[in-house]
């Protein structure tokens, strides 16, 4: 472990390159990264670093948000296998559907999204900053893609638009059921839920907070709670651990666990850099009409 670890920064300080990870993948590749966060906080460093490489720890519309965000820096993706399958949960054609039947329609994109959803869009949101954004949007027509539950849960806050629901969502979260939670409590009734957004309505009802990853991790380091029922993908709790050793986190059930994001490994983070490959390759066009939505969200979540 120890060996691989020195041999990725020697290959860093060789390439100028940056590792950027998400709090869902493996805790020994969330350890080497040199900056950790969730959707928000990753595409916003991806605008700010000084680095010829971006070594992109997580899923494809992650490494393609870094590449539409940083299109002269090399962005490679560890894992090139490991996708999101609510990244496609929606489509260009039902976005034009959409738009022919509301004359005023904002499209609302979640990071979580192919490229090519992005560039169809109007702008794009995370769940850290989609309330924010859509309450500042002056359209009454919200159609909100791909993910279901974080439509719904900021469609309850925003009474005053009309939310169009796509039917996408996110495996991890979306099967969690109210039961789960139930018998989590049962078993630690000293302990808070703590819900990422992306559950069903049934779910977040049950909360005792709810937000973004990175939110959950704010909440639960500043609460005066000692124990916490985490209802978000699993890898957020070694960051929680760290922050919080003297805190007790549980989950509600064992399938908190994104498949996709476990791909990613210290091997594989070594040939990346080693053979500069897999490299994320996007069109420009593509590139161009994806960047809009993106830096919109930006300059409005700022």
């Amino acid at each position: 472990m120890e060996q691989k670890k020195l041999r990725i920064e020697e290959l860093k300080a060789a390439k100028n390159a940056v590792i950027m990870a998400h709090y869902y993948v493996e805790d020994e590749v969330q350890d080497i990264a040199d900056y950790i966060g969730d959707s928000y906080y990753l595409s916003d460093m991806a605008t700010k670093i000084d680095a010829d490489v971006i070594v992109l720890c997580g899923v494809m519309f992650m490494g393609e948000s870094a590449k539409v965000l940083n299109p002269d820096k090399k962005v490679l993706l560890p894992a090139a296998d490991a996708d999101c399958p609510m990244a496609h949960m929606a489509t260009v054609e039902k976005i034009r559907e959409v738009r022919s039947q509301y004359e005023d329609v904002a499209v609302v994109c979640y990071v979580n999204s192919t490229a090519e959803l992005k560039a169809a869009s109007d702008v794009c949101v995370t769940s850290a900053n989609a309330l924010k954004i859509v309450k500042a949007l002056p359209n009454k027509n919200i159609f909100f893609i791909p993910d279901q539950n974080l439509a719904h849960y900021i469609a309850d806050q925003l009474p005053e638009k009309h939310f169009i629901f796509n039917d996408g969502y996110c495996h991890v979260h979306h099967t969690v059921t109210p039961e789960q939670i139930t018998a989590a409590k049962q078993a630690r009734p000293d302990a808070l839920v703590l819900v990422h957004p992306e559950c069903k309505p049934e779910v977040t009802a049950m909360a005792d907070y709810i937000g973004s990853t990175s939110g959950i991790i704010k909440f639960a380091t500043e609460s005066d709670a000692k124990q916490f029922i985490v209802v978000t993908e699993m890898g957020v709790l070694h960051e929680l651990k760290k922050r919080n050793p003297d805190k007790a986190f549980y989950v509600a059930g064992n399938m908190q666990v994104c498949p996709n994001m476990k791909k990613v490994t210290l091997d594989n983070i070594i040939d990346a850099l080693e053979q500069e490959k897999p490299e994320v390759v996007m069109d420009a066009a593509l590139m161009d009409a994806a960047h809009k939505p993106m830096i919109r969200m930006l300059e409005l979540a700022r």
